[in-house]
C-alpha cells in the first residue's frame, strides 16, 4: 500500500480555491468558507400531483447521454416496503418525478447496480480510544463487499483529517489503511466532510460507461468540537454535489446532552437533503450491521435521469420531489439541486 497520505487544507475566501492536497504535508487548518445561502432545516416542500404516465426512457442498463448545452438532472432513488425492505422490481412507468411541483419526463431510468465512488470517513478522536478496533472490524468488512469496479477512499479525523488511502478498488489497500487508525485528539467532523466532498468532485468519467454513483459514509461518536468550517458550508456543499451521505452517529448514555442532539441534528440533515440514511446505532458492537445495510442499500438501487423543464440558467435552488404508483412503498433520493448559472 501507498504511504500515509496527509492533506493540507487551505480554503481560500476570497480567492475561491479548491481543496489541495500533499502527499506527506501536514495537516493545517481549514478557514471557513463565504457564508452559505442555504438553509439548514429547509421547509418541506409543496405536495405535488400525483404521477402520470412519462415519455419512453432510455432503456435500462444504457448510460444517460450527455450532450453539449443539455443540462441532466440525476437522481439515485431508493425505494422501501412498510417492513423496510429494498423494493427493486419497479419500472420506470411506476415513478413520478416533480421539480417545484411541475411533473418532469424521466428520459433515463437504471436498476442495475452502477460502480461506485465512495468516500469512508472514520472518527479517530481521543474518545474513540476503546472503541476503535471494533470499527476497524466493522469498516474492514464494509470495503471487502465493494466491488471489483468500485473506488473508495479512507479518511480519518480527530483535531485533523487525514486521507489514508486515495481512490481505489484493491480491497487490502482500503482494508490495511483502516487498520492504521489511532485514536486522539478532538472531533473535527466538518472539516472531514467538506474535504471528502471535494475530493469526490475530482472523480470525473472519462466515458458515458464510467459514470459513477457517490457515496460518503461517515461514522463519528460525538458532535463536531474543532472544525473552522461551518455547518452551513458543509450543508450547502453536500446539496450542490451529486453525492449521498450516510451518516452514523453513536448514541451515548445520555442521549439528551445539548452536544449529542446538535450531532444528531447534523446528521440527519446531512443523510435527508441528498438522498442517503441517518443510522444512530446504541453501541459500537452494532456497526457491522450498520455498514451491510448500507451496503445492501446502495447495491439496489434506481437511477432515474431527466431534463428539466425550467430552463432558465439563474442557479436557483430547485425541490425535487420522487413518487412511486405502489401502495406501500417510500421512495427516498436528494431533495433538490442548484440549477446551472449562464454561460
Amino acid at each position: 500500500m501507498t504511504g500515509r497520505t496527509r492533506i493540507a487544507v487551505l480554503v481560500g475566501l476570497l480567492l475561491g480555491n479548491s481543496l489541495s492536497a500533499q502527499q506527506g504535508a501536514p495537516a493545517g487548518p481549514v478557514p471557513a468558507p463565504s457564508a452559505s445561502t442555504s438553509d439548514v432545516a429547509p421547509e418541506t416542500p409543496p405536495p405535488a400531483p400525483p404521477p402520470a404516465a412519462g415519455t419512453a426512457p432510455r432503456a435500462a442498463g444504457q448510460q444517460p447521454a450527455f450532450r453539449a448545452g443539455v443540462d441532466i438532472v440525476s437522481l439515485n432513488v431508493t425505494v422501501t416496503d412498510q417492513q423496510n425492505h429494498y423494493v427493486t422490481d419497479l419500472d420506470v412507468n411506476d415513478f413520478g418525478v416533480f421539480e417545484d411541483g411541475v411533473k418532469q419526463d424521466i428520459t433515463f431510468f437504471n436498476r442495475r447496480q452502477q460502480p461506485i465512488a465512495l468516500s469512508l470517513l472514520l472518527d479517530s478522536s481521543a474518545s474513540m480510544e476503546d472503541k476503535l478496533p471494533t470499527l476497524q472490524i466493522a469498516a474492514g468488512n464494509f470495503v471487502r463487499r465493494l466491488r471489483p469496479n468500485d473506488l473508495a477512499q479512507v479518511i480519518d479525523f480527530d483535531s485533523r483529517v487525514e486521507i489514508r488511502q486515495a481512490f481505489t478498488s484493491n480491497h487490502d489497500e482500503l482494508a490495511a489503511a483502516i487498520q492504521q487508525t489511532t485514536a486522539g485528539g478532538s472531533t473535527s467532523l466538518h472539516n472531514a466532510i467538506y474535504i471528502a466532498l471535494k475530493e469526490l468532485k475530482k472523480i470525473k468519467a472519462v466515458s458515458e460507461e464510467d459514470v459513477r454513483r457517490q457515496a460518503l459514509v461517515v461514522f463519528s461518536d460525538g458532535e463536531d468540537t474543532s472544525s473552522l468550517v461551518s455547518f452551513d458550508e458543509v450543508l450547502d456543499l453536500a446539496k450542490r454535489s451529486e453525492t449521498a451521505l450516510y451518516t452514523i452517529a453513536l448514541r451515548g448514555t445520555d442521549t439528551q446532552t445539548k452536544g449529542f442532539r446538535e450531532a444528531e441534528f447534523v446528521m440527519r440533515t446531512l443523510a435527508q437533503e441528498t438522498g442517503g440514511r441517518a443510522f444512530f446505532p446504541a453501541k459500537v458492537e452494532d456497526l457491522n450491521g450498520v455498514y451491510t445495510q448500507i451496503s445492501e442499500e446502495l447495491a439496489s438501487q434506481y437511477t432515474l435521469g431527466y431534463s428539466s423543464k425550467n430552463a432558465r440558467r439563474d442557479g436557483a435552488y430547485r425541490r425535487i420531489v420522487v413518487q412511486v404508483a405502489r401502495p406501500g412503498v417510500t421512495p427516498r433520493s436528494k431533495r433538490g439541486y442548484y440549477a446551472s448559472t449562464s454561460r
